[in-house]
């Protein structure tokens, strides 16, 4: 054989970019196994170390609250890893000047769907919800679709997507996905309707932001996982602590509340119970992932699932430190009316979830 005319297969030149996304996903692909396999092994290593090297007895109330703090933590940061790993490489995709540019000159009906599904895998936290929102109005969005986002982007959020899938199965996880999205929509509707732009504060309409929609360059396939890969040390290096305080009072909840206890306040007989969980939720401050824990613990103990999701959605959506942030662009009247309609969707998805489930 000719070896000069021999078309074998190249290995990439080490160094080049090729060759670093080829360790990159050899490295993805061992990790994942590994995932798994330590996923797999949680159940029963929580039970050993609570009951074998703790030695606390089983069926106790500290045995119980032990062993559901160490199954939950590292239940819950793998979940996590791989979660934002995955939605990071996503969001890769959609960042925020890209977002504006696909809401722009949209009308309103298609605007409300579009943007509460790009609220889902776009880059959202609390200290983006003003720059976004000046974007938005600046850009031409209308106020309907501009909150259809914001409402959508912290409520369905995707690690509590996730959360809910691996803890409780899809089921719950589709129901939260299609009642949030369905509160976005309907609430940027109803906005929309009221014609309230009077009540944003003058300002925002006065700057003109730079018109920068295709301000970050496309990325490669290595610059994806990178992306990935920082978001991993960004998210979950923020959220950890509020992770392991929302495992901490779950664990209390789960090792030292009666069984069928909660059913008394948070059942479906209470009809009073869903307008209180979503007063209760409104002051607390905590993140997807760490009332997720709670959620699991409530849950156990006999709450409603209208409930429990009414709670979970009104700390995600309406809470008061993300009220704080939006007063610096929105006037006390339509933070109320942003409040009120979410509240009251929120309520009614509560109520229609205890009494079909």
């Amino acid at each position: 054989m000719n070896q000069d005319t021999c078309e074998c297969p190249v290995a990439p030149a080490k160094g080049s970019p090729a060759a670093g996304l080829f360790l990159k996903l050899t490295v993805i692909s061992v990790s994942l196994v590994a995932w798994w396999f330590l996923y797999g092994a949680l159940e029963p290593f929580s039970l050993w170390l609570t009951y074998t090297v703790i030695g606390l007895g089983p069926g106790t109330h500290l045995g119980e609250a032990v062993a559901f703090f160490c199954l939950d933590v590292p239940k819950i940061f793998l979940l996590l890893v791989l979660v934002v790993f995955g939605i990071g490489v996503v969001r890769s995709f959609f960042s925020p000047e890209r977002t504006r540019a696909i809401l722009a000159g949209r009308r309103e009906a298609i605007g409300d769907v579009l943007a509460a599904l790009l609220g889902i895998v776009t880059p959202f936290c609390s200290c983006s919800a003003v720059p976004l929102f000046i974007g938005f109005i600046e850009s031409g969005v209308p106020l309907g679709v501009t909150f259809a986002f914001l409402i959508s982007a912290p409520m369905v959020n995707e690690i509590a997507l996730v959360l809910l899938w691996g803890l409780f199965g899809w089921q719950i996880a589709l129901l939260y996905l299609a009642t949030g999205l369905a509160i976005a929509m309907a609430a940027g509707w109803v906005i929309g309707r009221l014609s309230l732009e009077s009540w944003v504060e003058d300002w925002v309409y006065q700057i003109r932001m730079a018109k920068s929609y295709n301000a970050s360059p496309d990325l490669s396939w290595n610059g994806r996982i990178d992306y990935g890969l920082q978001a991993v040390k960004d998210i979950v290096g923020r959220v950890w602590p509020y992770i392991i305080a929302g495992i901490a009072v779950g664990a209390g909840i789960h090792g030292y509340v009666p069984a069928g206890a909660l059913a008394a306040i948070m059942g479906q007989q209470a009809w009073w119970s869903v307008p209180l969980a979503v007063l209760v939720g409104v002051p607390v401050y905590s993140n997807a992932a760490g009332i997720i824990p709670i959620v699991q613990a409530l849950l156990s103990k006999g709450a409603a699932l209208g409930t429990v999701l009414a709670f979970m959605m009104s700390v995600i959506a309406i809470s008061f430190p993300e009220m704080v942030i939006l007063r610096k662009v929105l006037k006390l009247k339509l933070i109320g009316v942003f409040i009120g309609v979410v509240a009251v969707g929120i309520i009614l998805v509560g109520f229609l979830f205890n009494m079909v489930l």
